[in-house]
């Protein structure tokens, strides 16, 4: 059985108890570009607390913050519930959390564009910011201010340099000013953190990883590259 046709046996649970389900995310962007999914990451306006009731054999070990893992029918699945988070506080971490029912308040917290996007079981595609045409334009946006998202979370700038690389797409021209004006932020990162998301960096030499980051004078984040 396909992906979609479990997500669809999966969402049937939801429907029983009056939620809805939806794919997101990476899982839609690789949707269009692909025709199918590496990971999927599903959300839904059901409360953790909601879940509780229904997915018996559910991890929720993660729930305070509105993530939960669902294993069915031989899968695995995160779910998470939408959400708007309040201020950032420490670079990486909104202040508080509060969960909602309507995609239109979820896609604002998402980094870019292209992540921005929401999928149902019947394809089709929900998008408040022109992710589908940036997928098709094969250009990296940021979802918002750009400099203001870095501030929130300076990881994102190593997320926009990977998906460059991964996807061959384009940065955005306010984007790339962006991450040369907050490099300097990336100090404030556990350097692990910073390691571990250069490592999904896929399709590209090492030496394609070494020239974009001289350009953006990080590269004393390359020593992860073997």
């Amino acid at each position: 059985m396909d992906v979609i046709s479990i997500v669809k046996n999966l969402e049937m649970l939801f429907k029983k108890e009056g939620f809805s389900l939806y794919f997101v995310g990476g899982s839609v962007r690789d949707y269009l570009l692909y025709g199918g999914f590496n990971d999927v990451d599903l959300v839904t306006d059901a409360t953790p607390d909601e879940m509780k009731g229904f997915l018996l054999d559910a991890d929720f070990t993660f729930s305070r913050f509105g993530f939960v893992k669902v294993p069915f029918e031989g899968m695995k699945f995160d779910i998470t519930t939408l959400r708007i988070e309040e201020e950032y506080s420490d670079f990486r971490h909104p202040k508080s959390i509060v969960f909602t029912k309507k995609l239109e308040d979820d896609y604002k917290r998402r980094d870019f564009t292209i992540n921005g996007l929401y999928m149902d079981t019947n394809l089709h595609v929900y998008d408040f910011v022109d992710g589908v045409k940036d997928i098709d334009n094969r250009v990296i946006r940021m979802i918002g201010d750009p400099i203001k998202r870095f501030n929130e979370d300076p990881l994102r700038i190593i997320r926009a340099i990977r998906f460059f690389l991964t996807y061959k797409f384009e940065l955005d021209s306010q984007l790339i000013d962006a991450i040369k004006a907050c490099t300097p932020l990336l100090d404030s990162l556990n350097p692990d953190k910073i390691k571990q998301d250069i490592k999904k960096i896929r399709n590209s030499s090492k030496e394609e990883i070494i020239e974009i980051f001289k350009y953006f004078n990080i590269q004393k984040y390359l020593d992860v590259i073997k």
